[in-house]
């Protein structure tokens, strides 16, 4: 059995001292024109000193147009850059990786945060976005690896790309929201051309033991479970990524697609052919025996995003006992603020999830 406190070794860059990660959870705490607030800074510090070997940001956004959520962290301009690096420089304290989340909104960058119409791989009625460009796609890839490149200097130990959860690189690839006919449309191939075509392009650009990433989720937003396993596969298959985060909503529930019943979710993932390439998975991870269970099942990495909210030493209240779970829900406000969430942070949270404040 892989005990959750080995050390994780990366095939390009860096290595974790356990097999913990905080989950790249947007917050809403940072200032509205992208730049780190001191309450974003203290809710990822409290945890990079807490025992996560791995520490990543929200999603933050490469294109200013890009924003998707009210006190986002950008990555857009290197006018951000000191920001980035203090917070760099505080996660890498800890002692643990400093990982930073890159993404575009989409269709979910809404008018009233950016400014301007949002854009999708093709025109969104419900979101009132348009389809982009085939050149607005050729810049969003290049800015991606800008935005990298911005991430390096900032003092992060790698980027992951977010190609998950209906934002814009997923709307991209998902067959059920995009009928583009252009070099990013039809065939797999194309619509997930500019997922590898960003890690060629980071990787070209970048030294060569930075952390490189990819988010995939396996359903929702139009997404096909069998079309996501191939995609995993060929990241996989090519060498160029450190590890692959699946967020699965639920690691250990079966897939909604029928054809794909029978076997978890987290089964799926583990039994492809990694080669060097590590696996890392999210959903529900809410004690010290599911961490184990994942772990048992294959993962190498897990993440933990609730349970983090609720502990800031999650990691070390498990290395004290394996058993530990976190509190039952919800929490109070006096718990969350003692847990470095800002009022923002809670008020935000009570209104996404009815379930967690009390």
């Amino acid at each position: 059995m892989t005990s959750l406190f080995e050390p994780v070794v990366f095939s390009h860059g860096g290595e974790m001292k356990n097999r913990f990660a905080l989950a790249p959870l947007t917050n809403w705490q940072s200032h509205e024109d992208g730049t780190l607030s001191d309450d974003e800074y203290n809710w990822l510090v409290k945890r990079a000193h807490a025992g996560f070997a791995m520490t990543m940001t929200c999603a933050s956004h490469v294109q200013k147009d890009g924003k998707g959520f009210d006190g986002q962290l950008g990555f857009f301009s290197d006018d951000l850059i000191p920001g980035l690096t203090r917070l760099a420089d505080g996660m890498k304290a800890g002692g643990g990786m400093a990982i930073a989340q890159l993404y575009h909104g989409g269709m979910r960058a809404e008018e009233r945060l950016t400014g301007v119409q949002p854009v999708s791989a093709s025109d969104q009625p419900k979101y009132n976005a348009r389809a982009m460009t085939t050149e607005e796609i050729d810049q969003l890839i290049e800015d991606f690896i800008v935005a990298s490149e911005r991430a390096d200097r900032a003092g992060y130990d790698g980027v992951e790309i977010h190609g998950a959860h209906g934002y814009l690189l997923c709307q991209i690839l998902s067959p059920g929201l995009n009928n583009r006919d252009d070099k990013y449309g039809g065939s797999l191939e194309n619509r997930a051309k500019p997922i590898f075509d960003i890690i060629e392009g980071i990787r070209s650009r970048l030294r060569p033991d930075f952390n490189v990433s990819v988010r995939l989720s396996p359903e929702r937003f139009g997404m096909k479970m069998g079309e996501v396993l191939e995609v995993a596969q060929q990241l996989m298959t090519d060498d160029k990524l450190d590890f692959i985060d699946m967020s699965l909503w639920d690691c250990f529930k079966e897939p909604e697609e029928a054809d794909f019943k029978g076997k978890r979710l987290i089964d799926w993932y583990a039994g492809l052919n990694r080669g060097n390439t590590k696996l890392c998975v999210a959903g529900k991870i809410m004690s010290g025996i599911d961490a184990q269970k994942a772990v048992d099942a294959g993962a190498d990495i897990v993440m933990a995003g609730r349970a983090a909210m609720l502990h800031h030493d999650f990691v070390e209240q498990v290395r004290a006992n394996p058993e530990f779970t976190a509190m039952s829900l919800p929490a109070t406000r006096e718990h969350l603020r003692a847990e470095a969430l800002s009022d923002t942070f809670i008020d935000k949270v009570a209104e996404t999830w009815k379930e967690f404040v009390a």
